[in-house]
C-alpha cells in the first residue's frame, strides 16, 4: 500500500504564555508592557520586548477582546471635507511616467488638507498610545456617513465625533452601546439636553479679543467677516465673539462672504468682494480662508497690512509661515485630540461620572497681517 507524504507541520503560534515564560514575568506584565508601556519599569519592558522579538509574538485582538469584552480601539470621526470624489481614485497599476505641470496659477484646489484635523489627530494619537489603546480613524461622507459611523462603533471601545459630523439620533444610538465624546460643539453644548461628554475650545472669547483688537486697538471701522459653514458650531460660536466685540465698540454687525473653512473657497468670496470694494479688515473664521484671502489680495494687486488687515482663527503653521505671518487664535488643535480621547478612557473606568463639558483655552497671536498697534503701517 502506498505511502502518503507527511505534511510539513506549520511553526505553532507563540502565545502571550511563551513570552511571559521567556521574559520570567507574569502574564499581566506582559499585557501592560503591550498596552501601556509607560508604566513598567525600563528593564522590565525591555526585557518583554526582547522575548517579543525573539519569539515573533504578535497580540491577538480577537482573543485581548474576548477575555476584556474590549477591542483596544478607540474610534474618532471626522467630516470626510477631502474634495475627493469616487473617480479620483488612482489606478493600482500603472506604468508610471512624469509630468511637468505650470503650476503658478492652479492655487489651492478643493484636495487643500485640513491642517486643523491634521493636528487634532495627532494628539488623540499620542494620547490613545500612552492609554494602550490604538485608534481608528473614519471619514464619512453624504448618505453614507451615518453607515460608515455605525460600523465603526461595532468595532471600538468608545468614539470620539466632531460636532455635527454625523447626527444627533445616530449619536444616542451609539452611545447606548459605547461611550461617545463630541467635540466643538458650540458655545452652550450643555443645553443640549443630551448625555454626551463635550470636549472643545473658546471659540466666542478668542474671537471678541481678537476683533476687539481691530476695532478697538486699531480703530478699524470697515470689517468684512469670511465665515465657516452654516452648519459649522466653531463658526457659530466664533460669530457670537465677533458680535459681542462689535457690540463693545457700539458697531453694527458687519457683512459676511462665505469662506467654508476653505482655502479655495475663501479666495474666491473674497476676490469677488474685491472687485466691488476694497475692505480695510477680513476677518477670517479660521487659517484657511485666511490663507484664501491672502491669495485673493495678492492676486488684486493691493498689500496686507498696508491696504487690508487679515486675520485668522486656528494657529496651523501655514499661518505662521505665510507672507505676511497671520494673526490669529490659535487654539491647541492637538490638546483637544488628546482630551477627546483622554475623555473617552476616563468615562469607560467609569460609566457612571458625571457628564464632562471641558472648554480649552485660545491665544490671540498678533502677526504682520494685523498687527500690534505700535508696528502699525
Amino acid at each position: 500500500m502506498a505511502r502518503h507524504p507527511t505534511r510539513p507541520q506549520a511553526p505553532r503560534t507563540p502565545t502571550v504564555y511563551d513570552v511571559a515564560d521567556r521574559a520570567g514575568v507574569s502574564i499581566a506584565t506582559v499585557s501592560r508592557v503591550l498596552r501601556t508601556p509607560d508604566a513598567v519599569r525600563e528593564a522590565t519592558r525591555e526585557r518583554v520586548m526582547d522575548a517579543v522579538r525573539a519569539l515573533g509574538y504578535v497580540p491577538s485582538g480577537n482573543a485581548r477582546a474576548l477575555a476584556g469584552r474590549r477591542t483596544g480601539v478607540i474610534g474618532l470621526c471626522f467630516p470626510g471635507h477631502d474634495g475627493l470624489e469616487e473617480d479620483d481614485r488612482p489606478s493600482l497599476v500603472t506604468e508610471g511616467g512624469v509630468r511637468v505641470v505650470d503650476d503658478r496659477r492652479r492655487g489651492a484646489g478643493p484636495g487643500t488638507p485640513n491642517l486643523y484635523f491634521d493636528e487634532v489627530l495627532r494628539g488623540a494619537e499620542v494620547e490613545a498610545w500612552r492609554r494602550g489603546f490604538a485608534l481608528m480613524v473614519a471619514a464619512g461622507r453624504g448618505p453614507a456617513r451615518d453607515v460608515v459611523v455605525n460600523d465603526v462603533a461595532g468595532r471600538v471601545d468608545g468614539l470620539a465625533v466632531v460636532a455635527r459630523t454625523v447626527s444627533d439620533d445616530l449619536l444616542a444610538h451609539v452611545a447606548r452601546r459605547i461611550p461617545v465624546v463630541v467635540l466643538a460643539d458650540g458655545a452652550h453644548p450643555g443645553e443640549r439636553g443630551d448625555a454626551f461628554d463635550h470636549v472643545g475650545v473658546d471659540n466666542a472669547a478668542g474671537m471678541r479679543a481678537l476683533v476687539g483688537h481691530v476695532v478697538g486697538a486699531l480703530g478699524v471701522r470697515d470689517v468684512v467677516y469670511v465665515a465657516g459653514p452654516p452648519d459649522s458650531p466653531d463658526d457659530a460660536e466664533r460669530q457670537l465673539g465677533l458680535s459681542a466685540a462689535l457690540a463693545d465698540a457700539g458697531l453694527p454687525p458687519v457683512p459676511q462672504v462665505r469662506g467654508d473653512f476653505r482655502r479655495d473657497r475663501a479666495s474666491e468670496a473674497v476676490s469677488g468682494l474685491l472687485a466691488q470694494r476694497v475692505p480695510r479688515a477680513l476677518v477670517c473664521g479660521n487659517d484657511q480662508s485666511a490663507l484664501g484671502a491672502l491669495d485673493a489680495v495678492r492676486a488684486a494687486g493691493l498689500s496686507v497690512p498696508g491696504d487690508v488687515y487679515v486675520t485668522g482663527f486656528d494657529g496651523v503653521d501655514g499661518a505662521r509661515f505665510s507672507d505676511p505671518p497671520i494673526t490669529t487664535v490659535a487654539q491647541p488643535m492637538a490638546d483637544l485630540g488628546r482630551a477627546a480621547v483622554r475623555a473617552v478612557v476616563d468615562r469607560l473606568a467609569a460609566p457612571h461620572a458625571p457628564r464632562l463639558v471641558a472648554r480649552l483655552p485660545v491665544e490671540v497671536l498678533l502677526r504682520e497681517s494685523c498687527p500690534p498697534v505700535d508696528t502699525r503701517m
